[in-house]
């Protein structure tokens, strides 16, 4: 399936838009550079209330994190030889898996714009998910008492956030047409029995590149997020 771009991408402002800054590498990023990013950028944000909230919307080279207060026993390999470089990091949820094909969205936002909630942030980011399903004729769907999307039974959509002082780090995650071996290491987000999927299984040949400006749109959808298309990092290195 191929998707039409051009009928999907709307630039018309939202009504009582933020504007925000997006950022999109064109390459994959090491996950300790987009980690130091978002983390400069909430410092900032926390700093000065002038400073426009931001999303990356990335891709990453092989890697692992777990959550806060994640535990070691849902990886499969020993923590000191992992696979691929792994990081404990400061959001919510279990292990998770990292790798080209798989669409990243960070969103550093003021949860007091909308609701300083981040239950409502979550189910709102769960939202995202499913508006992207949507435009791609799949159905998404919920699990009562589980965080992320899941079609037939097999999660497509990761999340876990963290936040300081109603300003968000972190995101979610999209499988697409990513190699879904790695996640053989793990037991994704702690789930057993739970099997994990890319949409190129039920979209053969589907590309990040078609998927990107969906997550794009659905963001500014639900954070009524106008965008300035311009790299808020001077110093990326």
């Amino acid at each position: 399936m191929s998707v039409d771009i051009a009928k999907l991408v709307t630039t018309s402002p939202l009504e009582n838009s933020l504007s925000a800054f997006l950022v999109e590498p064109r390459e994959a990023v090491p996950f300790a550079k987009a980690l130091r990013w978002q983390r400069e950028w909430q410092h900032n944000m926390l700093d000065d209330s002038s400073v426009l909230q931001a999303v990356w919307l990335l891709q990453h080279p092989k890697c692992y994190t777990l959550g806060k207060g994640s535990s070691e026993s849902n990886l499969l390999f020993d923590p000191l030889n992992p696979p691929a470089p792994l990081y404990r990091i400061g959001r919510g949820g279990e292990v998770t898996h990292h790798l080209p094909g798989q669409l990243v969205a960070y969103p550093v936002l003021d949860l007091r714009n909308y609701q300083a909630d981040l239950h409502w942030y979550l189910r709102e980011l769960e939202e995202v998910l499913l508006d992207v399903l949507l435009e791609l004729g799949l159905i998404g769907e919920r699990i009562a008492g589980l965080t992320g999307i899941w079609i037939q039974r097999r999660k497509v959509g990761a999340i876990g956030v963290g936040c300081r002082r109603w300003i968000t780090q972190h995101g979610l995650a999209l499988n697409i047409d990513c190699d879904l071996d790695g996640f053989n290491s793990v037991i994704p987000c702690g789930l057993h029995g739970h099997q994990v999927g890319a949409l190129n299984h039920w979209i053969p040949g589907l590309k990040v590149s078609e998927v990107q400006p969906l997550i794009r749109m659905a963001l500014s959808k639900h954070f009524r997020l106008s965008w300035e298309f311009q790299d808020p990092i001077e110093n990326p290195e």
